[in-house]
């Protein structure tokens, strides 16, 4: 596989990944992490850029499309909603460095959307979050 093919394929696993859409991209990450023909650094960049751009479409979600969210083709079930809600009107918005959690992390930043958060502020902290996630996974994988 060409590198483009394969950080291709890697950016588009994470972005997927960050969305409503169930993906594991870590699986994709780690299949190219054991290939050994990819630079690490490359990899954990690609990969946290992908699911921050996806993070940013969940907030987009959430910041126009929100009153849609009792209609049964919305992406986030109601439930799912208000627990996510809660947890951000709990924490408030450092609850995104935990954007990367299953379950609860994707609704979180479809709420963080819904409840304007400041996108600057949002893409930071989901960053840092999903850029430790990767991090964790990379230096697990590596000898």
């Amino acid at each position: 596989m060409t590198p483009l093919a394969a950080y291709a394929g890697l950016f588009a696993a994470s972005f997927l990944a960050a969305t409503i859409f169930p993906f594991q991209s870590e699986l994709v990450l780690l299949g190219l992490l054991l290939s050994g023909d990819y630079p690490w650094p490359v990899l954990l960049a690609v990969a946290t850029m992908g699911n921050v751009l996806g993070a940013v479409v969940n907030w987009g979600l959430g910041r126009f499309f929100v009153h849609f969210r009792d209609r049964r083709w919305f992406p986030v079930k109601p439930a799912t909603y208000l627990r996510a809600e809660r947890w951000y009107r709990r924490y408030g918005v450092w609850s995104l460095l935990f954007a990367w959690l299953p379950i609860v992390g994707d609704p979180l930043t479809v709420v963080a959307g819904a409840l304007r958060a400041n996108l600057a502020l949002f893409v930071v902290l989901v960053t840092v979050g999903k850029l430790g996630r990767y991090a964790v996974l990379v230096a697990a994988t590596l000898p």
